[in-house]
Formats: structure tokens, C-alpha cells, sequence
């Protein structure tokens, strides 16, 4: 048996395990086996600027916060080597960063599973979320999207215009003043 000074410095990281984890909008579990220090710190990047936090945890502390939040369908993911990616304001960053970085290190890095919103999700599912684009991507495509028909518009007036003579540019004519 751990003596009281180790048990409560345990208990104090699955309480604070607990809080990020009911905190968090989303998150995923990684399989990190295998990646380098130059791979490990590029991703640690990354996600820092993404404002995902990122942490390797012990299996039997993740367990302990997963089964205080409700997700015990995360408990058998719990093997291995194991890291936790975090965001509180959005929900798709965590898988659509780890994706796209263990992509690039095929092989060494895969994600387990995660969860959104208190809910262990499929891993299907969290592979579908990760292939959305980022928001300012989606936003743009929206904009782009909502201007297409007022370009398309401009662009006719212009071609009707030159067509019956009158430079695209040419300011319009002033009619002589009367005297």
C-alpha cells in the first residue's frame, strides 16, 4: 500500500484529471508508441496552436477520472502507452490535429478513441471529425458560397456592357451643360 503522501499527490491529479476531462468539449486518446523527440515536439506545437492541451498519462489515473466522469467505454482503451488531447473550445482540433500529424509519421502514432461533450464516441466517428476543415476554412467556404450569385451577377452587367460598345472602366458620359 502507497503511503499518504503518494496517495494524495495521486488523487490530486485524478481530481484534476476529473476537471479537465468534464471540462472539455472534446478530446481523444493517442497510441504514441514510437515517435521521436523532434516528432513529439512538432506536435506539441501544433497543438499549442490550436489551444489543445496535451499530456501522456498513466492508464490507471486516466481510468480512475474517465470512471468519475461516466465514460467507462473509454476503460478498455486504456493499454498501452497512452496521451490525452484536450480542447475547451472546440470540439474538433484534438482529432483533426493528432489525425493529420499521424499521417504525416505513418505508423507510430494512431488515436484510440475519444470523447466529445461527456460522451465516449466510436472511433469512426472521431475520424469523421477530424476530417472537417478548420472553422476559418468553413467560414470561407460559407462566404464564398453567399457571394457566388452577386459575382456571377456582376460579372454578366459586365460582359452586357461591352458588349453594346462601352469599356468595362469608361465612366460615363456627362451630357453637355446647357446654355
Amino acid at each position: 500500500m502507497p503511503n499518504a503522501k503518494v496517495l494524495s499527490e495521486k488523487q490530486a491529479i485524478v481530481a484534476d484529471l476529473t476537471n479537465k476531462l468534464q471540462n472539455a468539449a472534446a478530446g481523444v486518446l493517442v497510441d504514441y508508441k514510437g515517435i521521436t523527440v523532434a516528432e513529439d515536439t512538432a506536435l506539441r506545437a501544433e497543438l499549442r496552436k490550436n489551444n489543445v492541451e496535451y499530456a501522456v498519462v498513466k492508464n490507471t489515473l486516466l481510468r480512475f477520472a474517465v470512471d468519475n466522469c461516466g465514460m467507462n467505454e473509454l476503460d478498455s482503451l486504456l493499454n498501452g502507452t497512452t496521451s490525452l488531447a484536450i480542447c475547451h473550445d472546440d470540439p474538433v482540433a484534438p482529432a483533426r490535429v493528432v489525425n493529420d500529424f499521424a499521417k504525416k509519421i505513418d505508423g507510430h502514432f494512431e488515436i484510440k478513441g475519444g470523447f466529445m461533450d461527456g460522451k465516449a464516441m466510436p472511433l469512426d466517428e472521431i475520424m469523421a471529425l477530424a476530417n472537417i476543415p478548420p472553422l476559418p476554412v468553413l467560414q470561407a467556404q460559407v462566404l464564398g458560397t453567399m457571394l457566388a450569385p452577386i459575382s456571377g451577377l456582376a460579372c454578366v452587367l459586365k460582359q452586357i456592357a461591352e458588349k453594346q460598345g462601352a469599356p468595362a472602366g469608361a465612366p460615363a458620359e456627362e451630357a453637355p451643360a446647357a446654355e
